[in-house]
């Protein structure tokens, strides 16, 4: 009891910090920011990013590439890598994830998605996903003030207005190689020798977790072949519905039950989720 009273006291500390944290960063700024970047490399992007906000700083990747972990550690070398393991990667991808970590030392974080009792991809992507990626997402960001993401625009018509500066899960987030093509990026990977996923090679040009990551044409948009036949096309990591305060608000109303379970009742004040019309 004395030792989960402790686990508790720690994770009620980094949600005050979170509360605490979140924006330096107006619409009107972050606007600008954009503007500002728009014609900026992305490895300038990322020092701007490193000057406000590391060690409070992430980056996540699912190792389709290691091309944004090469541009970070350039500027970096001890930013937090966030890599989420959901227990259905295809092999190749914890190879690429194994591979980058041994060639840049990296400060790396996996996040691990406990084993779910009935295959729920199969019964239902949507939580299956909010349960496993989002879920540990939200927990590898207590305590962050910013994190960045390989967004890019070429991705898919869905993404085409991804912004280099924004807001994700209640953060400031970056997407530093979002004006990049697909050109550009092979040119990137083969001038650095970046790791790549195998599969790339064979008709997965989108990787995510196995059962629900298929081949596609090569004339296909690239991520047709996540959750085929089905009407879905994001797992929520990357949603922008999520605004500031929303994240301190989920993290604030988990640790409270969590305290209260321990016999303990922190000074947590409450952050209102923000209302969505």
């Amino acid at each position: 009891a004395k030792e989960s009273r402790h686990d508790v006291r720690d994770e009620v500390l980094a949600v005050n910090a979170l509360e605490d944290r979140c924006f330096h960063y107006s619409v009107e700024e972050v606007s600008e920011l954009n503007a500002r970047f728009e014609r900026a490399t992305p490895s300038e992007v990322i020092e701007w990013a490193v000057e406000q906000f590391h060690p409070y700083l992430c980056l996540t990747s699912s190792m389709t590439d290691a091309v944004l972990v090469d541009l970070a550690v350039r500027v970096e070398p001890s930013i937090e890598v966030v890599f989420i393991d959901t227990g259905y990667h295809f092999p190749e991808t914890l190879g690429t994830l194994d591979l980058a970590r041994r060639r840049y030392g990296l400060n790396l974080r996996v996040m691990t998605v406990a084993p779910q009792p009935i295959e729920l991809w199969r019964l239902d992507p949507e939580r299956c996903c909010s349960a496993a990626k989002v879920a540990e997402l939200e927990r590898a960001l207590l305590g962050k003030q910013a994190w960045m993401s390989g967004l890019r625009r070429s991705d898919a018509t869905s993404r085409a207005s991804t912004p280099i500066v924004g807001y994700g899960r209640g953060l400031v987030k970056i997407n530093p190689i979002a004006t990049w093509s697909d050109p550009e990026v092979a040119a990137y990977i083969a001038a650095h020798d970046v790791p790549v996923n195998p599969l790339l090679q064979r008709g997965f040009p989108s990787i995510g977790c196995l059962p629900c990551t298929q081949q596609v044409a090569s004339a296909a948009d690239s991520r047709s072949g996540r959750w085929a036949g089905r009407d879905k096309t994001e797992c929520g990591m990357h949603n922008s519905a999520t605004t500031p305060g929303y994240s301190a608000a989920m993290a604030s109303s988990m640790l409270t039950r969590a305290a209260r379970r321990a016999g303990m009742v922190p000074a947590i004040s409450p952050v209102a989720a923000p209302t969505t019309t």
